[in-house]
């Protein structure tokens, strides 16, 4: 069966440096090491998943301070690596106002990106805010997807004071209002929403142009709701993704398997939703 992975980061030293200062932190949360490895070790990570891969960048610099895993970066590791690497999402920093609308046209007119990314709490907005809605309307037009984080996160867990990250930034209310006010953009919300599962719910049943990839989770820690929904009045909403390297794939796609899902279910989450959704 194809897998198409929505959500995976480079994890090659560029992607490790734009974290600092928060990698001991997510180490020590994901109870792993979080250090590099090389393009082609990430490409194999994939290839023994037999996996077909979409790319995240990360622009954390307004507020950590550290230079991106920008767009070219991660649009060169995707063309180095096409066939394991099937599309890109691009990464924009919201408060750098039209410089990131420019960002946009490059990402998606000269480097053929998919969409783009969005971290609400660790880039300290909610996507609601109309102070960034130029952005989103030059997303629109260009008719590119967007991937917005909903829920909580591993990023600053347990710091003090989260290093000034609000989660509520992500809560799926903040989409449900994106998704009212831009009906043409597809918007792909990331993660399983806790600890408002049952509002992300509601916003993907409710709103046409959203839909939701499971990534950063391991499904045995699913809601119970949420793993009746999937199957049923959900399963033409949900989409793969890992999060890569948060966990490893052996364990993720056992634990999807092990759901009892039928495996007319599974080709949707796996690929179907994906293919027919965002053209992949």
């Amino acid at each position: 069966m194809r897998i198409i992975d929505l959500h995976c980061y480079p994890n090659t030293q560029e992607w490790i440096s734009c974290q600092q200062p928060y990698v001991d932190a997510l180490a020590e949360y994901w109870n792993r090491a979080w250090t590099p490895k090389t393009e082609a070790e990430v490409v194999q990570d994939f290839t023994d998943a037999d996996v077909q891969a979409v790319l995240v960048a990360l622009d954390l610099e307004t507020t950590v301070g550290t230079p991106p895993c920008s767009n070219e970066y991660v649009h060169g590791m995707w063309k180095r690596n096409e066939g394991r690497i099937i599309q890109a999402w691009g990464a924009l920093e919201p408060s750098k106002g039209e410089l990131a609308i420019r960002q946009a046209r490059q990402a998606v007119q000269e480097f053929g990106m998919l969409g783009f990314h969005f971290h609400p709490i660790m880039q300290h907005f909610a996507v609601d805010d109309r102070r960034y809605y130029p952005l989103f309307e030059e997303i629109s037009m260009l008719g590119a997807a967007v991937m917005i984080d909903v829920g909580t996160t591993g990023m600053g867990a347990g710091m003090p004071g989260g290093m000034g990250a609000i989660i509520r930034h992500a809560h799926p209310s903040a989409i449900d209002q994106l998704a009212a006010d831009f009906p043409k953009l597809k918007i792909i919300m990331a993660h399983p929403g806790w600890p408002w599962v049952d509002e992300t719910t509601a916003v993907a049943l409710h709103k046409g142009n959203v839909y939701w990839e499971m990534s950063g989770w391991a499904p045995k820690y699913f809601w119970p709701q949420l793993k009746v929904d999937m199957r049923t009045r959900l399963q033409d909403k949900i989409m793969f993704g890992s999060d890569y390297p948060s966990m490893p794939y052996e364990r993720l796609l056992r634990e999807w398997r092990e759901l009892g899902y039928s495996d007319a279910i599974m080709e949707k989450i796996f690929h179907g939703n994906a293919e027919r959704i965002l053209g992949l």
